[in-house]
């Protein structure tokens, strides 16, 4: 039987791709699941165009990202941080912590998106790297100061 594939499979291949399976494999596994739909002019139809309005919705939460990118930009949040001789830091800002310093500006981000290889342990002004989106990074300033 062969089969329109609606998501990626390992063993079988991508989305869109028709294949030839067992009857009882798609039947029995592949349409219930919601991972293929029998290979009709019909279902092509329908294929093609949830992957017309995929690709619609993929341009607009890109540009989307691009818009709020340009607007972390201009933002820079100050993290106050107790310091002891030397001024060594006590402690690190995370990705947490410049979450919440966004949250009171104003800006929702969550903290998975914000790119820091390692905790900041060190007074100074930094540049976040934050993954809005697949090809979209914003850049956030991040003042570490005395407390």
């Amino acid at each position: 039987m062969k089969v329109i594939l609606k998501k990626d499979f390992e063993n079988l291949g991508k989305a869109g791709d028709v294949v030839q399976v067992k009857n009882g494999y798609a039947r029995n596994y592949l349409v219930p699941r919601g991972i293929a739909l029998a290979a009709s002019e019909r279902n092509m139809r329908i294929l093609e165009e949830e992957a017309k309005l995929d690709a619609r919705r993929e341009v607009k939460n890109k540009r989307e990202a691009e818009i709020k990118a340009g607007e972390l930009e201009k933002i820079s949040v100050t993290a106050s941080v107790p310091v002891g001789e030397e001024d060594k830091v006590f402690g690190s800002v995370t990705a947490q912590d410049i979450a919440d310093l966004m949250k009171e500006k104003g800006f929702e981000i969550d903290k998975r998106k914000i790119v820091l290889d390692e905790p900041i342990k060190a007074l100074g002004v930094y540049t976040v790297p934050v993954k809005l989106h697949a090809e979209v990074e914003g850049r956030i300033r991040v003042w570490v100061v005395k407390q």
